[in-house]
């Protein structure tokens, strides 16, 4: 019976599939109109011609080489990026696991059957053991996919490993933007503690001053409390910047995950140059969005959610399962595979749905309202992207003239502590204008430290909202095509 086992199982295989490849009940997936406006409705003030965020390497975009090596650490230490990861690895194997329910699971079987049977029960009056072997091989309760249940289900499996691999993506994109935020916010506190170190030692030295004029009758008790009380002010601030300056290197170590190094701290003054200068340009919404992982996140779980309808749809028509098997069976072992002991079974079944009290009816609505979800979750991630970049460009318009102010306001104010501290000591003024023109220094010239660094994060904000982060190098673009959205 040796033909029945080579032809009749794989022949039983080739129907099979061959019916199983049917077509979907799922709906034809068709992206969601944008509902957002044309355009940022803020100048974009980038040169024609310019790479986008996108295109651009992150690598290129950190000009601090301490800076980079920060990120770099970061993106193979971080457990958030990690975690991300393996959530791509199981979306990954849930997969695999769905796509082999399309394919007939083959199984070899082999056993042996033995039973004694008593005297009593036979004609001979003697007990009696009767023994059976079998070997074959078979398919177990394969369905044949004529409406698309299966397909339907691995189809939704598949975007749901898409958008578990976007979602690392920004996740990445998000990471290297807090660290490099977490970074100049630390080089900008540093810069802020030694301007504070030097006032607090000018005016350390202001107080002496007024001690020596004071003991020598020419300046008042008044005059040496204030320049007391703008020493003790500065303390203060020095105490506060110093707390400030060690909550951010704890929170820089937190996002790296790992203990940095020496040479990983920013120094004072590298927050000014820290990444790229120019600026990027924005392009349209359309070209923009739809290129954020996020985006594409949210419509690959449309896309899921679309083919859980088909699915769901699939269950109310019949399902057909297929269980066969062939081999041979023998009652002695030598004889397993000898002419004749071939032996097959085939047990195809149908299920037919009559009555489910709803439950399938139930299955079709929630899968239509997770659409409708998935559809209102794909809007607000759009509508949320392009806030972030018009709030970015809106703030970038400003910022520059805002710096420019303040360093004028820093300048002007220099010049006044010089020419309030030449008056006091030619007796013209009192110690009071000097220490009102310290302060008013020593306040712009803090304000232009936090204008600098917010001209840098809203350079860092725009270039992870426009799409940036995804690439190390921008020559990788040629070589990592993305995945298309649609």
């Amino acid at each position: 019976m040796r033909p029945t086992l080579n032809f009749f199982l794989p022949t039983l295989l080739t129907v099979s599939l061959a019916l199983a490849g049917c077509a979907s009940l799922a709906p034809a997936h068709e992206r969601p109109v944008a509902p957002v406006a044309s355009d940022w409705h803020a100048p974009d003030g980038a040169a024609p011609g310019a790479r986008t965020a996108a295109e651009l390497g992150w690598r290129e975009f950190i000009t601090d080489a301490r800076l980079r090596e920060v990120v770099e650490l970061t993106l193979q230490q971080n457990r958030d990026l990690r975690v991300a990861l393996l959530n791509v690895q199981r979306a990954q194997a849930q997969y695999g696991v769905q796509q082999a329910d399309r394919l007939p699971s083959l199984s070899a079987t082999g056993g042996q059957t033995a039973q004694r049977t008593p005297g009593s029960l036979t004609g001979t009056g003697q007990p009696v053991i009767s023994r059976q072997y079998t070997a074959g091989v078979g398919i177990s309760a394969f369905e044949l996919d004529l409406f698309g249940r299966v397909k339907n289900l691995t189809d939704a499996a598949l975007q749901q490993y898409l958008a578990t691999e976007e979602g690392r993506r920004s996740t990445q994109i998000s990471l290297i933007a807090q660290v490099a935020s977490s970074w100049l916010t630390l080089a900008a506190d540093q810069e802020r503690l030694q301007l504070t170190e030097q006032t607090l030692k000018a005016r350390e030295d202001g107080l002496r001053l007024t001690q020596r004029l004071q003991a020598g009758g020419i300046a008042s008790t008044l005059d040496l409390r204030q320049a007391e009380i703008a020493v003790e002010q500065a303390r203060s601030d020095l105490a506060s910047l110093t707390q400030l300056v060690a909550t951010d290197r704890n929170a820089l170590e937190l996002l790296v995950g790992a203990p940095l190094q020496a040479g990983h701290w920013p120094v004072v003054g590298s927050a000014e140059a820290a990444t790229l200068t120019a600026e990027l340009p924005a392009g349209l919404p359309s070209e923009v969005l739809l290129q954020r992982p996020d985006v594409l996140q949210a419509e690959r779980s449309l896309q899921a959610a679309e083919a859980q309808i088909g699915a769901a749809r699939a269950a109310f028509f019949p399902r057909i399962s297929l269980t066969a098997s062939a081999g041979t069976a023998s009652n002695a072992l030598d004889g397993l595979f000898k002419a004749g002991s071939g032996s097959w079974s085939f047990i195809p079944q149908i299920s037919l749905p009559i009555f489910d009290a709803g439950r399938n009816r139930a299955q079709l609505k929630t899968a239509q309202v997770d659409r409708d979800i998935a559809v209102a979750q794909y809007e607000k991630a759009i509508q949320t992207a392009f806030r972030e970049v018009a709030d970015g460009l809106a703030q970038r318009a400003t910022l520059g003239q805002q710096a420019q102010a303040q360093q004028r306001l820093v300048a002007q104010t220099t010049d006044a502590l010089k020419l309030a501290e030449a008056r006091f000591k030619a007796g013209v003024d009192d110690r009071l204008a000097t220490l009102d023109a310290q302060r008013s220094l020593y306040a712009a010239q803090q304000a232009l430290v936090q204008v600098q660094l917010s001209q840098q994060l809203n350079r860092v904000t725009l270039y992870k909202a426009l799409g940036g982060g995804t690439l190390t190098e921008t020559q990788a673009a040629a070589a990592t095509p993305r995945q298309s959205g649609g």
